[in-house]
């Protein structure tokens, strides 16, 4: 695809335009919305190939491929009224908005792919979930980083419900350094700790070569400190409660 239209240019909208920018070879035209005009208008100004359209209508026109990533319960107004021609390609990166539902909205017989593209697109380091399949859909994340095909939503919407966990990680990190603080330690230096602690860990889990319990396994020295942490606050409850909570999840995004 020579020319790629993003409707929503929020953190991932950015990460797309931004990972596309910088991909080694031939880059494509791109069309932003001016929906977050503050991150369009700085992404029009450091690539010359960027460019930011009036409204979506225009970014729909110029495009051979659109990116729909305005946050699903903005998508009403900012969809309304839009003509999307049959020979479009689609793609749409809206949490728990069903291609079906997409479609209706749209009226249009364009092909529809769904994606979960995440932040490290940016750097072209994160593999995309998508569906269906779509030569150009995958050729163009497959630029950002890999792409993984699923057959269906059903499957798909499995991988959105994991992708809704990473707050969570992220607050539980945020929480180990506020205990640290709250124990002396300035809050700063404890935080630098924390996210150098879990980015040497992250780096593990580039060994594929070893399940994640065998990692967690090998982090672990018997009645240890890991262990101590791990069966004391990470107890068969709080295992099943997180698995409820993704389990009701699903059930919202089927």
């Amino acid at each position: 695809m020579q020319r790629i239209g993003v409707i929503g240019v929020g953190e991932i909208g950015r990460a797309i335009v931004t990972g596309l920018c910088e991909a080694p070879g031939e880059r494509p035209e791109v069309f932003l919305s001016p929906r977050g005009a503050r991150a369009a208008k700085e992404l029009s100004e450091r690539y010359e190939r960027v460019r930011v359209c009036a409204g979506n209508q225009e970014v729909v026109d110029r495009s051979e491929l659109v990116i729909v990533a305005v946050r699903p319960p903005d998508r009403h107004e900012a969809l309304a009224g839009l003509r999307v021609d049959d020979d479009r390609i689609v793609v749409n990166v809206m949490a728990g908005v069903a291609n079906d539902d997409l479609r209706g909205q749209l009226a249009t017989g364009a092909t529809l792919v769904r994606a979960i593209p995440l932040p490290a697109v940016r750097d072209r380091e994160s593999v995309t979930v998508t569906c269906p399949a779509h030569p150009a859909v995958d050729a163009l994340f497959d630029r950002l980083g890999g792409v993984l095909l699923v057959e269906d939503e059903a499957a798909f919407n499995v991988f959105s419900a994991l992708t809704a966990t990473l707050t969570t990680h992220l607050s539980y990190l945020a929480t180990l350094t506020s205990w640290a603080a709250g124990h002396g330690l300035p809050a700063e230096v404890a935080e630098r700790y924390v996210r150098g602690l879990f980015q040497d860990l992250g780096r593990a889990l580039g060994d594929e070569s070893r399940s994640l319990r065998q990692l967690a396994a090998d982090h672990e020295t018997p009645n240890g400190s890991n262990e101590r942490i791990r069966t004391t606050w990470f107890t068969p409850a709080t295992s099943a409660a997180l698995t409820q909570a993704l389990d009701d999840l699903l059930d919202r995004l089927d």
